[in-house]
């Protein structure tokens, strides 16, 4: 019985603890987004609130806390208010499949217990595919019980983009699987140890390549982000499927967006760069430093995942919002043959030439 407390405290402390820093990095990435951006454009950011402009995030965050809760006198009032959280907490939910660092087990008041991975499942990439999916119900959600033109129309946009996109991530996954020969991502990180050329992305017998183009610019249109953020298009729609929300509902969307950024670059990094594994075996700690190797692979894997949220946001200073037509059509006539044809490439390669 004391184990099994101690088994559940464990957990939930490693739950917060993971919910904090997401959290956490979603403050950070609201001030980096608009310094980066604001750098590429040549102007400063904000530049305000405390030094340099760093106590940003907290004055958005009081500022959303304490205006006023608007619900529209034509909505579904329970829909309304229940979107935003459909779309958060299926976010969330996902990180607890992700390896954060290396596969290591300790023992806690004689309790097994593995600090960088909440729950290390055999089917980890279907688990996360399955509540992401959650999420655009929220957006949809969102925009119907709002009872607005402007809403509906971002609803609807968000559930014909996530349906054609997320079909071509799911797709882009299935090279790594057949390569891995296995659905957990702790097991597919550790596929990729060793030397770099030994992470998906270049690895024999066929690299994934094509497969991780594919990934990244359809985890862009999954998590409505520029060039591809037609269901909140400003200058179109006003706001989109948040367009009546205010206050902590809106700020709901708002965590859930860059929590769906952190979730896809997470996974980006473990499929596709070797998770927590460094470039090369020596840029690890080893002999007498061996003990801190956790602390190695917990740098590389936040690097890899920085990586691409900076990726993020250069698409966003770079690229015009593409037109409905356009972003239908390049989902499925150019995305989705380019995926099918890595599965029939990587299958063929992996049957002929198996891995060690």
């Amino acid at each position: 019985m004391v184990e099994v407390g101690i088994k559940i405290g464990l957990s939930i402390t490693q739950i917060a603890v993971v919910m904090g820093v997401v959290l956490l990095t979603v403050m950070f990435l609201t001030l980096a987004e608009r310094k980066v951006i604001g750098w590429m454009q040549d102007r400063m950011g904000p530049m305000e609130v405390g030094p340099y402009g760093i106590l940003q995030p907290i004055a958005d965050g009081l500022k959303l806390f304490f205006k006023e809760d608007i619900v529209p006198a034509g909505a579904n009032k329970f829909l309304f208010s229940l979107a935003p959280i459909l779309a958060l907490v299926p976010a969330l939910i996902g990180f607890a499949v992700i390896p954060f660092g290396p596969n290591l087990t300790v023992e806690i008041f004689g309790v097994q217990f593995q600090p960088f991975v909440i729950s290390d499942i055999n089917i980890g990439i279907l688990y996360i595919l399955a509540f992401t999916s959650i999420g655009a119900y929220g957006v949809i959600l969102g925009g119907w019980a709002s009872n607005s033109k402007y809403s509906l129309l971002g609803g609807l946009r968000a559930a014909a983009q996530v349906i054609s996109y997320e079909l071509n991530v799911g797709l882009a996954i299935v090279g790594v699987i057949l390569l891995a020969g296995s659905l957990s991502l702790v097991k597919i990180t550790e596929a990729q140890s060793g030397w770099f050329w030994n992470w998906f992305i270049f690895a024999p017998p066929f690299p994934q390549l094509f497969a991780f183009v594919v990934y990244v610019i359809s985890s862009v249109a999954e998590t409505n982000r520029m060039p591809f953020d037609l269901p909140e298009a400003e200058s179109e729609l006003v706001a989109g499927f948040f367009t009546e929300y205010s206050g902590m509902r809106f700020a709901f969307f708002f965590l859930a967006e860059y929590a769906n950024m952190i979730l896809v670059s997470c996974i980006a990094a473990t499929l596709f760069l070797g998770g927590w594994n460094a470039p090369a075996p020596f840029l690890q700690f080893h002999g007498s430093w061996a003990n801190l190797a956790w602390a190695s692979g917990v740098f590389w894997f936040t690097v890899k995942v920085y990586f691409f949220l900076f990726l993020f946001f250069w698409l966003r200073a770079t690229l015009p919002r593409l037109r409905y037509d356009q972003l239908m059509r390049f989902g499925w006539k150019v995305m989705l043959p380019i995926a099918l044809g890595n599965i029939l490439i990587t299958a063929i390669a992996a049957y002929l030439f198996p891995r060690g």
